[in-house]
């Protein structure tokens, strides 16, 4: 079945100067968690969809890979050391994240076990909550800088929360996520296996799946530039470059990756 953005990770060296960041662009930036794996984040949420702002918390918990075992605090530590802070992660949903797994292995883009996992969360009140996911994990050898998985929430009634998607900037859903490679073409096999989606649009610009929830586009550098008004290095590699979200009319605003720690955020109408 076809799948929804659920999340985007925004890799980041200082987890709450990149919070204080979000906040001064107007989104509600929700209170520090830790996971038991060694890595920490804070949440921006919007409906269906969130943003994932992430650190590394203590090293010493990071597990490494291991046979059909794909660690997620390694990659991401590994990414900031070797790309640098920016979006590291692309997030789909998940009603099943086993049959995922299975789905992506005989696709033959990643034949991981699926890693479960639970953590302590706060409500925008302050109230402490219980919440727990299950990771379905794919790989893409021609884009080593992002981590791609499926995600199923095991309890979502404790996790979404309408509080928290109140934003004082008026942001009302993600409207998309934005790849660029040199030659996005080459990229449509592995996407069409990661989405779930056969019938997608192609142009001389680039490709575009139109999921359940959000687009998924991937640019050529010129294309990109059109779109941003920012140039934007490509190559053979498939790179996550931006992200697309809602809000109240007025004029389209773009935050380059220099003002938000490596992440280009397109505000848009």
């Amino acid at each position: 079945m076809p799948r929804g953005l659920d999340h985007l990770i925004h890799l980041v060296g200082d987890l709450d100067a990149a919070g204080e960041a979000w906040s001064a662009l107007g989104f509600q930036v929700g209170a520090e968690n830790r996971h038991p794996f060694g890595t920490k984040n804070r949440i921006v949420q919007l409906p269906g969809v969130f943003v994932e702002l992430l650190a590394i918390a203590d090293p010493a918990l990071i597990s490494e890979h291991g046979p059909r075992f794909f660690s997620f605090a390694a990659f991401q530590r590994d990414r900031l050391a070797r790309a640098g802070e920016g979006a590291s992660g692309l997030v789909l949903e998940s009603a099943d994240a086993k049959a995922d797994a299975a789905t992506y292995a005989a696709k033959g883009i990643g034949d991981f076990a699926p890693f479960f996992f639970e953590r302590r969360g706060v409500r925008a009140d302050g109230s402490p909550v219980e919440v727990a996911f299950e990771l379905a994990f794919a790989s893409d050898p021609a884009a080593p800088d992002v981590s791609f998985f499926a995600c199923e929430q095991k309890r979502p009634e404790n996790f979404w929360n309408p509080a928290a998607q109140a934003h004082p900037n008026g942001a009302s859903a993600v409207a998309g996520v934005v790849l660029t490679a040199e030659n996005p073409s080459d990229h449509h096999v592995f996407l069409r296996a990661f989405t779930g989606i056969d019938a997608f649009r192609a142009t001389s610009s680039g490709l575009t799946f139109v999921t359940p929830r959000g687009e998924i586009d991937v640019l050529t550098g010129e294309a990109y530039r059109r779109r941003t008004g920012l140039s934007v290095e490509v190559g053979p590699e498939l790179r996550l470059s931006a992200l697309r979200i809602k809000v109240p009319a007025g004029a389209e605003r773009v935050v380059p990756p220099e003002r938000l720690f490596g992440l280009t955020l397109v505000l848009e109408d």
